[in-house]
């Protein structure tokens, strides 16, 4: 096993491993204080299930193990893209995005939904519900597209 690919798995299990725990502890948490709970005047715990895929979309009991089976062949491609992975940015993207989908996975197993507890009521707009699993995916598709764009940079510099 490569290096790149060692260090995606570690960092797939490390979120795997925290957000499973973060779960565990806000569902017992949030089921004594089934109102929510005040952090800040714009940040919110509350306890949201997810039946759907981003902001609730699709949602349906219906749809749960197409949602599974769909975020499994993302985890399938997603693992070995990372086995390619030549850098060790690319290696993190893929890491966070493969254990924050199988973060989810597990979820939709467990309890055909996605537990959600992080809202944030910002000025502007108030953004949907979310957890540790659905941050790892956003930073690591940031991650993935920063790569990107800066691989990108250095592969024009090489051929030009």
């Amino acid at each position: 096993m490569n290096n790149m690919l060692r260090l995606g798995l570690a960092i797939a299990a490390v979120i795997i491993a925290v957000d499973q725990v973060s779960k565990h502890y806000l569902i017992d948490l949030m089921a004594r204080h089934p109102g929510g709970i005040e952090v800040t005047s714009f940040f919110n715990l509350v306890m949201v299930w997810n039946r759907g895929v981003s902001f609730g979309m699709f949602a349906g009991d219906n749809v749960r193990w197409i949602l599974v089976a769909v975020a499994a062949v993302i985890s399938v491609v997603v693992f070995f893209w990372l086995r390619k992975a030549a850098n060790r940015m690319l290696s993190i993207g893929l890491g966070l995005v493969l254990g924050g989908a199988i973060g989810n996975i597990v979820d939709r197993i467990r309890f055909g939904a996605v537990a959600d507890f992080f809202d944030f009521d910002l000025i502007f707009m108030r953004w949907p519900a979310f957890n540790v699993a659905d941050m790892a995916i956003v930073v690591g598709v940031v991650v993935i597209l920063l790569e990107s764009l800066f691989q990108g940079r250095k592969s024009d510099k090489l051929s030009a």
